[in-house]
């Protein structure tokens, strides 16, 4: 009975031990299989908001996580590193490689670019982390003698370089700038409310007497529209009265009209006579010519008695002899 309790006692010891063992192996990430791989990472910037058990990610996967955080400080050159140890779990990124060879080589993934970064994790909790990327146009910067571990080689984050830049910034003539143009401002300011109230008055003044043009301009409108009223109805009445008048003259302009008509039509035919009179084959015309040719000839005859008689008066009373 004795050797039996004894027996179940070992059995629940035995069984704790292996429970303990279990979560040790499960819950403390022992890996017996596939070993955890470090290597060592050194920053000379401030770290803030990294602590251990950060992850560590590549392109946003989480690859491992930050086992131990240090500080080595150089008195002679006044410059502190900070030897950040983290932990690679191989099983969580799978590299094609050749057989036989190393189932995660650090040293090789540098030389192919492999660099760290450390970046914001969340900016409510200000915690970072560790971000692993390629770069192969980075000049890498090791640190041989600071840990015996492979080390990859640190580059600036985007928000480092911004820091950077903002250090690098001239606050002081910044400042004084931003004092002088405040100094403008207050003078400019002084300047306008003494300047302001005379501009007001005048705007104001200027306003008054807008205000009274606008309104005589308003009042001759007025006046002008009564104007325009009754000359337009003047007008009216005379296209009335003209209206009228050319009624009441249509009948006797179309009777002067008919007589003037007329009138051309005997006049283009007396025309037509003078122009028959006149032809070179017109009777009228020869008769005329006849009676001018007797005529002058009777003429003649008078000029040749009239010299007779001025000869001889006496021929008036015993005429020509024969």
């Amino acid at each position: 009975m004795r050797w039996g309790t004894q027996t179940t006692v070992g059995a629940f010891v035995l069984g704790g031990i292996l429970l303990a063992v279990g979560a040790i192996v499960f819950f403390g990430k022992f890996n017996f299989f596939n070993p955890v791989i470090q290597a060592v990472i050194v920053f000379q910037d401030s770290i803030s908001g990294l602590s251990i058990g950060s992850p560590v990610t590549f392109r946003g996967v989480p690859v491992g996580s930050v086992e131990r955080i240090g500080i080595q400080f150089q008195p002679n050159t006044s410059t502190a590193f900070i030897p950040v140890v983290i932990r690679l779990e191989p099983d969580r990124a799978r590299i094609a490689r050749p057989q036989g060879s190393a189932p995660l080589d650090v040293e090789e993934l540098v030389k192919r670019g492999l660099r760290a970064e450390l970046n914001i994790q969340s900016f409510v909790t200000g915690q970072a982390q560790i971000d692993l990327d390629f770069d192969p146009g980075s000049e890498p910067v090791l640190h041989p003698d600071i840990s015996g571990l492979p080390e990859i080689p640190t580059k600036q984050s985007v928000i480092q370089v911004a820091k950077q830049q903002l250090s690098q910034l001239p606050w002081r003539e910044l400042a004084d700038n931003t004092n002088d143009t405040l100094q403008s401002l207050k003078t400019l300011s002084e300047k306008l409310d003494e300047d302001l109230p005379p501009l007001v008055d005048s705007l104001k003044a200027t306003s008054d007497r807008s205000a009274q043009a606008v309104q005589t301009a308003g009042e001759a409108i007025k006046a002008l529209e009564a104007r325009l009223d009754t000359t337009l109805a003047n007008i009216n009445q005379l296209t009335s009265t003209a209206d009228g008048q050319l009624n009441a003259r249509g009948a006797e302009l179309s009777k002067l009209l008919t007589a003037s008509d007329h009138a051309m039509a005997q006049a283009r035919d007396l025309v037509a006579d003078l122009r028959t009179a006149t032809s070179s084959r017109s009777a009228d015309r020869a008769n005329v010519e006849s009676t001018l040719r007797d005529l002058a000839a009777a003429a003649a005859s008078l000029r040749g008695f009239a010299s007779d008689v001025e000869r001889n008066p006496q021929l008036l009373l015993t005429g020509r002899k024969p």
